[in-house]
């Protein structure tokens, strides 16, 4: 089998279980639990400006989720989504341990670690930005 589309077939699978984890996330954030809940708990970790991140945050994980989904400006949208893992880390999570089980951090550094991947090796030729011939 080709090397390249094995390659190109395992990175669009990755971008799109990444992206609709973020995308069920942000929609979870905006819809569910709502951003007035959502800011709740910003305040709660002491998150600064709670509100706007807790906006800035849904909004990014929704349209950053769609947008790793459908591979258009795919490690702009990586980029920013590792840049609120970084901030979940810091504000949320480092403090509890590795484990998940004991608020802790391994969900998010993997997390993070998926969307470095993504920006790093682009979102493949199984994207709009594959098809347009830009890595962005």
């Amino acid at each position: 089998m080709d090397k390249p589309v094995v390659r190109d077939g395992a990175l669009f699978v990755f971008r799109c279980v990444i992206g609709f984890v973020f995308a069920a996330h942000g929609y979870q954030k905006l819809f569910v639990a709502g951003p007035g809940q959502t800011t709740a708990y910003f305040l709660s970790q002491q998150i600064p400006q709670p509100a706007l991140a807790a906006w800035l945050t849904a909004i990014c994980e929704l349209v950053g989720g769609i947008l790793l989904i459908i591979g258009l400006v795919t490690t702009i949208a990586a980029g920013v989504l590792a840049v609120i893992m970084v901030g979940a880390f810091w504000f949320v999570t480092r403090s509890g341990g590795l484990f998940v089980a004991t608020g802790g951090s391994e969900y998010v550094v993997v997390l993070w670690a998926a969307l470095v991947t993504i920006v790093v090796f682009g979102p493949g030729r199984a994207s709009i930005d594959g098809a347009v011939g830009q890595r962005d």
